[in-house]
């Protein structure tokens, strides 16, 4: 019997299509081709402009810099690549670059190594989403110049609303999974604490909205920034959506400060500044609290601090409710 799990190349391809599908007319072609990067004109022009920084900028080999984006699915990452590739000394390698990615998963280590290692460009950006609890053992990798992290995160409401629009109920089925004990080594479970999975056990899935759902995953995923130890990093950044759209060049030069990078006003020409919606969802209470407090703690560790030039607050470990 075929493993559930691990899907064939058929099925595999037939569940995005269907996930593209829902997605164009929940949110229109348009959203669909920026999101994916579809526009044929706009990724020639961004391939020309980085073959001819190479030619001008020789970096040899195992110099680039490795820049981890990392966080939740749905938190604007996507955002933040498009800006970054803007840049003609940024390689980007994305989650369908096939060398580093095998169905939206790293492939191991040493594979991804020699591929960064072989990059002839400043910085490469890697966008392993699904090995977000990995990204301390990643920036420890071990042939590959220093590193950077940049770990994304979304206003809950925003990031559950886009989540079930896109995948569905697929937090609710990882989250079940986790709870009964069929998670197996798939990554939504993955270095989950004692209490993480004690909290996911104490939840009735059969009476979970998908919303409720997407909203627990949010706190599962974004408290492994605090139980990781990535807030007392200065090697991690942590990356808040709804501030760099209520502020695009503001926040966009921070972002720039932290990868010593010199600022481009391309990096957001592709950011409407706004100020977010609030769009609260019927979310359990329970849970609701749980990622209020966890909201407010982000808030803070990302909030820069002007007596040390800019760099995040850091504070506290998380403590599961």
């Amino acid at each position: 019997m075929a493993d559930p799990d691990k899907p064939s190349a058929l099925a595999y391809t037939a569940r995005r299509v269907v996930r593209h599908l829902r997605w164009a007319r929940t949110e229109g072609i348009r959203r669909l081709v920026e999101e994916d990067r579809l526009d044929p004109v706009e990724r020639i022009g961004t391939a020309l402009a980085k073959r001819r920084w190479r030619r001008a900028n020789p970096v040899p080999p195992g110099a680039a810099v490795p820049v981890w984006l990392v966080g939740l699915q749905r938190s604007g990452t996507n955002m933040l690549t498009r800006g970054l590739d803007a840049l003609p000394s940024v390689e980007v390698r994305n989650e369908n670059d096939r060398r580093v990615f095998h169905r939206f998963q790293l492939r191991p280590d040493a594979v991804v190594t020699a591929v960064l290692r072989r990059s002839r460009h400043r910085y490469v950006l890697v966008k392993p989403l699904c090995q977000s609890h990995r990204v301390d053992e990643l920036l420890a990798l071990p042939g590959l110049a220093p590193g950077r992290a940049l770990w994304a995160y979304r206003d809950v409401d925003d990031r559950a609303r886009s989540e079930v629009a896109k995948f569905g109920d697929a937090n609710l089925r990882a989250l079940r999974a986790v709870a009964d004990g069929t998670i197996g080594d798939r990554w939504q479970g993955q270095r989950l604490d004692g209490a993480a999975r004690e909290l996911v056990a104490s939840f009735d899935y059969d009476r979970m909205t998908p919303h409720t759902a997407a909203a627990l995953f949010w706190y599962l995923r974004n408290s492994l920034v605090l139980s990781l130890g990535l807030a007392d990093r200065a090697d991690v950044l942590l990356c808040s959506y709804d501030a760099l759209v209520a502020e695009p060049a503001g926040y966009t030069r921070r972002l720039c400060a932290f990868l010593d990078l010199p600022y481009d006003p391309a990096l957001h020409a592709h950011v409407e500044a706004r100020t977010p919606r609030r769009d609260p969802l019927p979310i359990d209470g329970r849970v609701r609290a749980l990622c209020a407090d966890l909201t407010d703690r982000l808030d803070a560790l990302a909030r820069p601090d002007t007596t040390t030039g800019g760099r995040p607050v850091r504070q506290g470990a998380v403590e599961h409710g």
